[in-house]
């Protein structure tokens, strides 16, 4: 019997393009359409049509009129309308592929979980948790190579601009509008946080460093304390919002973690960035680092824009993919579903409530 293929649809693509790509080049996965509401600005119009003429797929400016004819929505709008979109095919009775962060509101990710489980679909919340680094370093915790998990720490720097540096606003100039400048992020992929509310980078990018926590740990974090700073970029200090953060965690099996995390400009580091763990264990440690497997190529005339340092054997988003429709073939959760990505939101929150008071948090249960 010929495995199925599943039509889906992209609902909204107006950041980087990365995740409905990633559903494209999947075999078991076909693009019918691009869907978006007919009442968004005009550059999200521009960028729907974009989209759709590069795969030769029809724009419809009309999200639910679009749902009944696919299996699958890919979510990959502004970050503040992931769960609306998300939650509006959930339900509809639609399979959901959602670009991180889930919200910054924990009641429109509960909301989701609750629509997600009401009508049976499968979600899967974009993640790096199958880098070859991270598969192998889950793999050696469960062959009890350094004994029993009891610390780990996380620093996640990304090398990416966010606009003038903190300290270059003259005397009379206006605060950087937050959706002005990711619109001209657009152009180097660093526009993750792009929208009308502005985002911190412990919002738009700890889910990944939390998801890795989550996975090799296998444990909820109950308390959490935490440091945000408004310290490199101008557009973050103007909105006031942090481009760094440290994060101390509890976990419930007594595990204890940290996290170091913040935007530290593209001239900083040869690639994405400073990305490493440390793993602390009964009988050993373990470093991790991020980009492994990678290669070093200089040479003449190379573009300021090109990384130096380049991965190879990354098929992350391949294999997510692959999970994911494995979850829809099997009838089973993929490897961050959206009550995993909930918690992880419920996390950050208590991060960023704790950093405003100076004290230590309990995560919402």
């Amino acid at each position: 019997m010929p495995e199925r293929i599943y039509r889906a649809l992209v609902l909204s693509v107006v950041k980087h393009d990365y995740l409905p790509r990633a559903v494209a080049s999947h075999p078991r996965f076909h693009l019918v359409a691009v869907a978006d509401d007919p009442d968004r600005p005009d550059w999200t119009h521009e960028r729907n049509q974009l989209f759709a003429d590069q795969h030769d797929i029809p724009y419809l400016r009309d999200v639910e009129g679009a749902l009944p004819d696919c299996d699958v929505v890919v979510v990959s709008p502004e970050a503040e309308r992931h769960c609306d979109l998300a939650l509006r095919a959930a339900r509809a009775g639609r399979h959901i592929v959602v670009d991180k962060p889930l919200s910054p509101c924990l009641a429109e990710c509960d909301a989701l979980v609750a629509a997600v489980a009401e009508h049976q679909v499968k979600c899967l919340v974009w993640n790096r948790n199958f880098l070859p680094a991270l598969v192998e370093a889950q793999a050696a915790l469960e062959r009890g190579a350094i004994g029993q998990l009891e610390a780990i720490h996380c620093d996640f720097y990304f090398s990416k601009d966010a606009g003038p540096p903190k300290g270059t606003r003259k005397p009379g100039d206006p605060p950087i509008n937050w959706l002005d400048r990711q619109l001209e992020a657009h152009t180097d992929g660093s526009d993750g946080g792009v929208g009308i509310r502005p985002l911190g980078e412990l919002q738009i990018e700890g889910i990944y460093p939390l998801a890795y926590i989550s996975m090799l740990v296998n444990s909820p974090v109950e308390r959490v304390f935490a440091r945000t700073s408004s310290h490199f970029h101008q557009a973050n200090a103007d909105n006031e919002v942090d481009d760094l953060a440290t994060v101390s965690l509890e976990m419930a099996n007594g595990c204890v973690g940290t996290l170091s995390i913040g935007r530290i400009g593209a001239a900083a580091h040869p690639d994405i960035g400073e990305i490493k763990l440390h793993l602390l264990g009964s009988e050993g440690s373990l470093v991790i680092s991020e980009a492994r497997p990678e290669v070093a190529v200089y040479a003449r005339n190379q573009p300021a824009t090109e990384f130096k340092r380049r991965r190879i054997a990354d098929d992350n988003n391949y294999l997510l993919m692959q999970n994911f429709v494995e979850a829809l073939d099997h009838d089973r959760d993929p490897v961050l579903n959206a009550s995993d990505a909930r918690d992880i939101a419920a996390t950050v929150q208590a991060a960023l409530e704790s950093a405003q008071s100076g004290k230590v948090v309990e995560t919402a249960r």
